[in-house]
């Protein structure tokens, strides 16, 4: 059985490793290397390192729906799909005589498109987790092979949860296929009445609101670490915010005010709490413990100021 996968971020690489230990890829697409960091060097995806490594053909077409022969000329019999970062045309989807699924990270129909871990962190769901579908033409629409949840733990960021899932996709997939090679795999329609969208997030969306909850900027922080990132800016440059805690000490101030500095890092205040801002990358500067921030500061120019 030839298998071609579709995936591009280190989510997609760990699902790739395990059918690579049990099945002929015969083919890995992912998206075109790009630009990163400060010196703007070439990175390639953690997809296409994965391929490499294991002798196997890498295409990267710059956009699928006009570029995609060479993907059909690999004849596959599955099509495996999972954080790829396009949309998918239809020639593609329908060629494979096993059809064409996807691991997706949230229990469809909750959470459709590219940023489900993120907001079920930011949304400060209970639990979340891994369907298996098949692919349609619509946005993660199509029906539902298989699910399995995971609890949302106060621990977890970004981060984290997306390790964790990338384990449970994997696990889930290598369990199902058997079933999908042998057509005995369940085949459940989505509740298009429960549908509820997660769409790549905007640079609008990163940017931390003090008068919201404490809790609300608990899980914004935390759904974005490490990246993007959330940030707020203080004195006109921007801060980018990574770990935090939520503080049930009362302290008096405005919103998105510096009220206090402790060993563990900045208190500032929010709508009905405060939070303590553990580490911290300022504009230009590396990512460090905020308290390395207030010793470079000044911990006495840095109370009473406010973040916006």
């Amino acid at each position: 059985m030839k298998i071609v996968f579709m995936g591009t971020p280190a989510f997609a690489a760990r699902v790739l490793e395990g059918l690579i230990s049990q099945y002929e890829v015969v083919g890995v697409v992912s998206q075109p290397d790009k630009k990163v960091g400060r010196h703007q060097q070439l990175e390639m995806p953690a997809v296409k390192k994965v391929a490499l490594e294991n002798n196997i053909k890498v295409l990267q077409p710059l956009k699928i729906k006009e570029d995609y022969k060479e993907i059909l000329e690999l004849k596959p019999d599955i099509i495996i799909t999972c954080a790829y970062g396009q949309i998918i045309p239809k020639e593609v989807l329908s060629y494979p005589k096993l059809g064409s699924i996807n691991v997706h990270a949230s229990l469809l129909p909750k959470l459709r498109g590219g940023a489900p871990i993120h907001k079920a962190i930011i949304e400060g769901l209970e639990k979340t987790g891994i369907t298996i579908m098949y692919m349609d033409e619509k946005m993660d629409s199509g029906d539902i092979i298989s699910q399995r949840e995971m609890a949302i733990l106060d621990s977890d960021n970004l981060e984290t949860l997306s390790e964790k899932l990338s384990i449970l996709g994997r696990d889930l997939l290598l369990e199902e296929l058997p079933k999908i090679i042998n057509k005995t795999n369940d085949r459940i329609k989505q509740d298009e009445k429960l549908v509820t969208y997660a769409y790549n997030i905007t640079r609008e969306e990163e940017h931390i609101d003090f008068t919201k909850s404490a809790r609300e900027v608990f899980n914004l922080i935390r759904g974005l670490s490490s990246v993007p990132g959330s940030y707020a800016n203080l004195d006109n440059l921007e801060i980018k915010i990574y770990d935090s805690t939520i503080k049930n000490e009362e302290y008096n101030g405005k919103c998105g005010e510096i009220v206090a500095i402790t060993k563990e890092g900045i208190i500032v205040k929010t709508k009905d709490k405060a939070i303590c801002l553990k580490e911290v990358k300022p504009f230009s500067k590396k990512r460090m413990r905020a308290s390395d921030y207030v010793n470079g500061i000044g911990k006495d120019k840095l109370i009473g100021k406010v973040f916006q």
